[in-house]
């Protein structure tokens, strides 16, 4: 991918791969809808998932130890700003994942472009050559799994509590 970039890609690729940066498009998004329906254990929810992702790759990357594809390979330089961490799995396209799950689960209507959003900001790590595309997929795979757990942990914790669910807002 990196030696077939298409210089018109460029900026579009170059802004999601910032735009996904520490999974802050999902907690602001998590926080609108948190103050638009007052519903604070929504932003609660997807900064918990969103961190929680983070951290899990971050804890698989230091296991992998699998280097970044510029150090690996003569490759053209990336278009960002290189990551001092390891690469496998990509903490954005966990991030990403994991955010897109749980606001899904809160706005379904919204599912599908939260999830093409997902998969844009993932799929720019690899076309900025910070990633591998196993690197994000299997980040997409370990947000999902994250934001699945949070669902699960979330409707055991109101059903037992007997509170309202955070999900779906906009039935």
């Amino acid at each position: 991918m990196v030696t077939h970039r298409v210089d018109a890609l460029d900026a579009l690729f170059v802004g999601l791969s910032v735009l996904g940066s520490l999974g802050a498009v999902w907690i602001v998004v998590g926080l609108f809808l948190t103050v638009r329906w007052r519903r604070p254990r929504v932003v609660l929810l997807v900064m918990a998932g969103v961190l929680t992702a983070d951290l899990l790759a971050l804890a698989a990357k230091l296991l992998f130890g699998r280097a970044r594809p510029y150090v690996d390979q003569p490759l053209p330089e990336p278009l960002v700003t290189t990551p001092l961490d390891l690469s496998f799995p990509s903490g954005h396209a966990a991030t990403a994942f994991a955010g897109a799950t749980l606001i899904a689960a809160v706005l379904p209507r919204l599912a599908v472009p939260l999830y093409l959003l997902a998969g844009a900001v993932a799929w720019s790590r690899v076309y900025v050559g910070v990633h591998y595309p196993l690197d994000v997929f299997l980040g997409a795979v370990l947000g999902i799994a994250v934001g699945v757990t949070f669902l699960a942990l979330e409707r055991n914790r109101s059903h037992r509590s007997g509170s309202e669910d955070v999900y779906p807002l906009d039935r």
